[in-house]
């Protein structure tokens, strides 16, 4: 007889309970939750939809300061610090990219035009999970 995780036996009763009441918490176990980040005031950054105020570029600096942190954080962890991305980018297996604006352009007029001004960027893989984190260079005032 082979081993079957489902099978109909008592034993295997048993283990199909215990598989069962773990799985969440296996699932629950990718990535990590987004610790507060220093000097960072995501009320602000989060009020700032589309850049459209011109704070973003200011509270910038701590963000990328922390860029450690947000390695292996969550995409719902992400959105409760920075709010819903302005832009997001669906990839394959999965993956997503993130898009907030960091200072004023085309993004501000009316039906929201994609704009190619600096953004910050927050790529997701295949797990959910921040795998990377790059911002466009800001232009000299």
């Amino acid at each position: 007889m082979a081993f079957s995780l489902f099978a109909s036996t008592r034993a295997a009763a048993t283990r199909r309970r215990l598989f069962l009441l773990a799985l969440p918490a296996l699932l629950a176990g990718c990535g990590h939750a987004l610790p507060d980040i220093p000097g960072f005031a995501a009320p602000a950054w989060r009020a700032d939809r589309y850049a459209c105020a011109n704070r973003r570029a200011a509270l910038l600096p701590p963000l990328l300061a922390a860029r450690p942190r947000l390695y292996e954080a969550r995409a719902n962890d992400v959105t409760a610090v920075l709010g819903a991305p302005d832009e997001e980018e669906l990839l394959a297996n999965t993956e997503k990219i993130y898009h907030y604006y960091l200072v004023p352009g085309p993004q501000c007029a009316p039906r929201r035009p994609h704009a190619t001004g600096p953004r910050l960027s927050i790529h997701f893989g295949p797990l959910g999970t921040v795998t990377e984190v790059q911002a466009d260079p800001l232009p000299k005032p």
